[in-house]
């Protein structure tokens, strides 16, 4: 039966990348993991027997569908024209791979516009770390510094500001200056002096409405619990059920949780060993629908 979000507690959790972050002669290993979830509740695209959908790429000019190696990628240049690409010269334009997070200078925290954070991450000591790891956070958070740097990770390379938090590192992807439209580009009016009785009925109203401590564990997703609990009824009720039976999930990593797995590894313990990968059964697809007598 499905769970609530409340219900599901750990995830299965594994590094994205790990490497060193490194600025003149420090060094220091580390992973890095996703520091946020996937929506809990996604749809699937099904048939009406119950079979997961694939997406195919369809040729409208030849009425048929194609085969992926006549599939070619291509820039547009303008209107119905494009600059074809191949393989090897995407291949050719990868940056270099690198195991390091290279730290390009320090900033004071307050100085980086959250506008420009992308993608949050966690940072956890990798190796034996631990005290280079503390050290670096420590003086992070004590000094309000946060460090830029770049990196590669599958094949792309990525603009980050590393932050210090409770004796934790944390990374944030950036956007490139670039890809942030200014307020004049989104054609904002500028700005005037507002009465002074207006401000203070606003001031009012903000003061109804503040706390004192921000529960973020009170914001929740209202129309992904109302589905939820749709989900959790209809199946109980065995109502527009589809099963279809398919190959087991390659997934190797256990079930843990991210920050109790780094709390062990600032404390000193060790990893839990990662459970060995099981053979893939051949892929059976059964379908079958039940309805409510």
């Amino acid at each position: 039966m499905p769970e609530r979000s409340e219900e599901r507690g750990a995830s299965a959790v594994r590094p994205l990348w790990t490497g060193t972050i490194s600025f003149g002669l420090v060094s220091v290993p580390v992973e890095l993991y996703t520091a946020q979830r996937r929506n809990p509740v996604s749809l699937r695209m099904l048939d009406e027997d119950g079979t997961p959908l694939s997406r195919r790429y369809f040729c409208p000019k030849e009425d048929r569908e194609l085969d992926w190696d006549e599939v070619v990628r291509g820039y547009p240049v303008g209107e119905e024209e494009f600059v074809v690409v191949t393989d090897e010269e995407l291949s050719s334009a990868e940056p270099e791979k690198s195991g390091d997070i290279d730290l390009r200078l320090f900033t004071k925290t307050e100085d980086i516009d959250p506008l420009f954070f992308e993608r949050a991450y966690v940072l956890a000591p990798s190796g034996k770390s631990n005290k280079a790891y503390r050290l670096l956070a420590e003086t992070m958070e004590k000094t309000g510094r946060a460090g830029i740097a770049t990196f590669v990770m599958r094949d792309r390379q990525y603009l980050v500001a590393i932050l210090a938090e409770n004796g934790i590192l944390r990374a944030e992807t950036m956007r490139f200056a670039d890809e942030v439209r200014s307020p004049e580009e989104v054609g904002l009016p500028k700005g005037g002096r507002a009465r002074s009785a207006q401000v203070q009925k606003i001031e009012r109203e903000m003061g109804k409405l503040t706390r004192r401590d921000l529960d973020l564990g009170e914001l929740r997703d209202d129309r992904a619990e109302r589905l939820l609990d749709l989900v959790v009824t209809k199946q109980a009720e065995e109502r527009d059920v589809v099963s279809t039976e398919v190959a087991e999930s390659d997934e190797e990593d256990a079930v843990i949780d991210l920050m109790a797995e780094l709390k062990k590894r600032m404390q000193g313990a060790s990893s839990p060993p990662r459970p060995r990968r099981a053979r893939k059964a051949p892929a059976r697809r059964t379908a079958r629908k039940r309805k409510a007598s």
